[in-house]
């Protein structure tokens, strides 16, 4: 063999092993990403849920059934107002030192703090300061999970094959599925094996005590992730200046992509927590439907996302991203009336047909395209803070007090539901218009 045909040889080794460990790291990735992700919605999500049915007893016994019930899903919006906290926080760090040691501070935090609200005493045992004990641990899940989307995204993204990175970033939204499973099934099986008074006295505290187990999961599995190569090859390794504040950086060069970050998340909240959070209060306190059903259908909704969150994130990457987020924010506007039709008629069938359209077709349509959509706005040296705090931007104006503003709406007009469906179809189309109106081009990605 001649000297150039030796060097042929080896540079067709070295490519391989490249492509090789390059697909290593990004499965990796994906899978730690997916793994953390389960975990930090597995919590977040439980305190929505557990609000709903539990809180206003526990915390709140001193005001009225009603006045409770709104006390209880505002405290689940308090975690929402601390989100943007936590984007610039982890978002900042993550930026400057990279994206893996954010990772795994977000999974412990939101751990200790889920399992601590397990612990927490009630009003008869404490007063006052068990639902301000309450409010400080949800602010602290917020400031948790206000880090966790934007790295476990980048992690994802940055790794994955370049005509492929809406599949390999879709685990981060399958998480957020398991997460709702786990969450609504322990909570199912809970208030189903035990009277209702034991599940409002104890039971309710086994899953935020569960949470103690996927935390050393999720900590073992990101632990042995690898650094993002693109963070390596165009932040850590570059010798000019760091900047010192990323997030005014992206605020600087793209203002533009957080209000496309906000008016793009509206048709995703506004579908996800009026089914998921707000119906299950509706459903029980007004029209006398059992608690079992809206769990049930939470139950459902996360099983069947894990399968058409990746199937529609791999006909983005063949169709376009654009396409596939306009057809399910139209389908979400399109099943706002019809939802509440079949709810009003106590139709149980009709119920879970309107709320899978919603939860699992609109909304997984919607998610299934965000990472690659929201990070390709910001260039990698700022990104984990443009996009991170866009998106938990968004999560304050459209999630957080979703369901208490969907709830003062029906208090306010006499229990009619007719102000929440056009609260949720003005929002679908408000995403609707802004994803027709968005440049094709994204952001410059360089540094």
């Amino acid at each position: 063999m001649t000297s150039s045909e030796m060097d042929v040889s080896s540079s067709l080794e070295q490519a391989t092993r490249h492509r090789q460990r390059a697909e290593r790291n990004a499965r990796r990735a994906a899978l730690g990403s997916f793994v953390g992700a389960v975990v930090d919605w597995y919590d977040f999500l439980l305190y929505g849920i557990v609000a709903a049915l539990v809180f206003q007893s526990a915390f709140f016994p001193k005001i009225s059934p009603a006045m409770g019930t709104l006390a209880a899903l505002a405290t689940f919006g308090v975690g929402f107002l601390f989100r943007p906290l936590g984007g610039i926080v982890f978002g900042h760090y993550g930026d400057r030192l990279g994206r893996k040691r954010m990772l795994v501070l977000t999974v412990g935090l939101m751990g200790v703090s889920t399992a601590l609200i397990g612990l927490l005493p009630p009003f008869a045992v404490i007063g006052w300061w068990a639902p301000a004990l309450l409010v400080t641990l949800r602010a602290i899940q917020g400031f948790a999970v206000g880090g966790e989307w934007g790295g476990a995204t980048l992690m994802a993204v940055e790794s994955a094959p370049t005509r492929r990175k809406a599949f390999y970033s879709s685990g981060v939204q399958v998480g957020y599925g398991v997460g709702l499973v786990l969450a609504t099934g322990l909570v199912s099986l809970l208030s189903r094996s035990m009277s209702n008074a034991a599940f409002l006295s104890w039971g309710w505290r086994l899953p935020f005590l569960f949470s103690i187990l996927l935390v050393l999961v999720g900590l073992w599995v990101r632990s042995s992730m690898e650094e993002s190569q693109e963070f390596l090859d165009r932040v850590a390794k570059p010798a000019g200046r760091k900047l010192r504040l990323p997030v005014i950086e992206a605020l600087r060069r793209h203002p533009r992509a957080f209000l496309l970050i906000i008016g793009l998340r509206l048709a995703e909240l506004f579908t996800m927590y009026i089914v998921t959070a707000f119906a299950l209060s509706y459903s029980t306190s007004h029209l006398g439907l059992p608690r079992s059903l809206f769990l049930n259908i939470g139950l459902l909704i996360g099983a069947v996302s894990c399968v058409t969150i990746p199937c529609f994130a791999w006909l983005a990457d063949r169709f376009g991203q654009r396409r596939i987020y306009i057809m399910g924010a139209v389908i979400g506007m399109a099943c706002a009336v019809p939802f509440f039709v079949a709810l009003e008629a106590r139709a149980t069938v009709w119920i879970v047909l309107w709320a899978v359209l919603l939860g699992n077709v609109a909304h997984d349509m919607v998610v299934s395209v965000q990472q690659p959509m929201f990070t390709s706005l910001f260039g990698t040296a700022y990104r984990y803070s443009g996009a991170g705090v866009g998106y938990q931007l968004a999560s304050v104006v459209g999630g957080g007090f979703t369901p208490f503003i969907a709830a003062a709406l029906v208090d306010f007009n006499g229990g009619s539901w007719h102000p929440v469906a056009a609260y949720l179809a003005l929002g679908c189309l408000l995403s609707v218009v802004v994803a027709s109106c968005m440049r094709a081009r994204p952001a410059d990605a360089t540094v």
